[in-house]
């Protein structure tokens, strides 16, 4: 399958406050939040002030379940992360968790999201005579918190994220606390929980669920949370309490369909995003297939919708890792059929309707309809459970430059041709929005959706010179 043609994931983050199995706890809470990055993973943990890092490229289970491993990592504190790069090349010295010995003491990060300033602030740290490590976005951070002049960590930390821009939730420990914090806006998400006691911070519900822990609410957007032995303390770093623009692609895409997110089971929105979908695009059909697996739940509220049965045209291998073939172009055309296999029995004859997340950049959709095709079936209508993706994301989520999105180059008409279906038909913008639980999307938009819209709702200090004149213009208004 053409990776370049998915949304690939953003970030992981999950700690552990004064727990004796903290390491092995942050181990299963990174397995659990695996589709969140595949490139790479790391540990941080804290042993009555020694800090021992474990960071490693490729999967949590392909380095985090030897007991050596877990043994290495003493400590009752541990904070862990997924990596998925969108700042910073993929290489070892930008694995996250990020460790540095500061004036303070020691200190240790996992961020997620992609801090939009971070050329800026990195220049000017530099020419004042800072060392950078990585190429990380995430490492300005540190070294904004080892030059400010304020006297706590707690104050140095407030000073630091301040002058960020963009979105993050990050993921702190030091010798004696750990720290939870979001962007103003809430575009990234971090929830806590408790296990035995012990305070955990992870990105997902779902990350809580797999070590028993109990959820206990959400880091407010523009929160950030102190854990110590003395329990844990809300502060609001930032003057100004915009709204929230939490990224409603969470909802779509991103986030694990057994999580909940804001209240909202995702599971049930993107049920309820099948059955919008059905609404404003019905299709003459026989049957609703999902594109597995992110297509599954919105086709099957698009066959209750439609009253359509649902069927599983497309059995997913779960088992495809690296190839020891050499990738000809025969071989990366078979790419998709590495993934995904049509059930003839199921699609031969039939009028299908097709559901997918997304399109990215056609080719991949062009590829399974195609094989749907060839599998017998009378007729392919395409629905994708989102409206067009036009522009890119530059909130911790790689997605192509907007020249390769191809919903920003093709019209749906001329899309359909490309793709070669019988029809195709997106999710509205307002659809999507009743969906998430709001009336529609109104003038102030509840979620951050420049995906779709263009309209991005902080400053892109570091972007502003790529983008197109209708774009700055927002952002002066911004």
């Amino acid at each position: 399958m053409d990776t370049a043609d998915r949304f690939n994931d953003e970030c992981g983050v999950f700690g552990v406050f004064r727990n004796p199995g903290a390491s092995a706890l942050t181990a299963l809470g990174l397995h659990a939040l695996q589709h969140r990055g595949q490139e790479a993973a790391g540990i941080v943990a804290c042993d009555r002030g020694k800090f021992r890092l474990e960071r490693h490229m490729g999967l949590v289970d392909d380095n985090f379940t030897s007991q050596d491993v877990i043994d290495r990592l003493k400590g009752d504190c541990a904070i862990g992360h997924n990596r998925y790069s969108t700042t910073g090349e993929p290489a070892l010295h930008n694995v996250q968790p990020l460790f540095a010995e500061t004036a303070i003491g020691g200190f240790a990060v996992a961020h997620n999201g992609n801090i939009t300033n971070a050329r800026k602030l990195r220049e000017t740290l530099r020419n004042s005579g800072s060392i950078f490590q990585s190429s990380s976005d995430t490492e300005v951070l540190i070294h904004l918190l080892a030059t400010s002049t304020k006297a706590t960590f707690i104050e140095r930390f407030v000073d630091a994220i301040r002058q960020l821009e963009g979105a993050f939730a990050l993921v702190a420990l030091t010798d004696n606390l750990m720290v939870g914090c979001r962007d103003a806006l809430g575009i990234r998400p971090l929830v806590i929980g408790d296990f035995e006691g012990s305070f955990v911070l992870a990105s997902e519900t779902c990350a809580l669920d797999i070590i028993g822990a109990r959820f206990v609410r959400e880091v407010e957007p523009g929160e950030m949370v102190v854990i110590s032995d003395r329990g844990m303390e809300s502060v609001r770093p930032f003057p100004d309490r915009p709204s929230n623009r939490f990224c409603i692609f969470e909802y779509v895409y991103f986030a694990r369909p057994d999580s909940t997110i804001s209240g909202l089971s995702v599971y049930e929105v993107r049920k309820r995003i099948g059955r919008e979908l059905a609404m404003e695009a019905p299709a003459d059909a026989d049957i609703v297939v999902p594109v597995p697996d992110s297509g599954t739940p919105a086709a099957i509220g698009y066959a209750e919708g439609a009253g359509l049965p649902f069927e599983l045209g497309i059995i997913r291998n779960h088992y495809v890792g690296r190839t020891f073939i050499e990738p000809s172009d025969q071989i990366r055309h078979m790419g998709v059929k590495l993934k995904h296999n049509a059930n003839r029995s199921v699609l031969k004859g039939k009028r299908v309707v097709l559901v997918d997340d997304s399109i990215v950049r056609g080719t991949t959709s062009m590829k399974i309809v195609e094989m749907v095709r060839d599998a017998g079936a009378a007729e392919v209508h395409m629905r994708i459970a989102s409206p067009p993706t036009t522009d890119s994301c530059f909130y911790g989520v790689d997605t192509p430059e907007k020249s390769k999105l191809i919903a920003s180059r093709m019209s749906v008409e001329e899309l359909t041709r490309y793709i070669r279906v019988d029809s195709l038909a997106y999710l509205s913008i307002d659809g999507l929005y009743r969906a998430a639980g709001q009336d529609s999307r109104h003038d102030v938009p509840q979620y951050c959706d420049a995906c779709f819209t263009g309209e991005y709702p902080t400053t892109l200090t570091d972007r502003t010179d790529r983008l197109p004149q209708d774009h700055l213009a927002f952002l002066e208004k911004a």
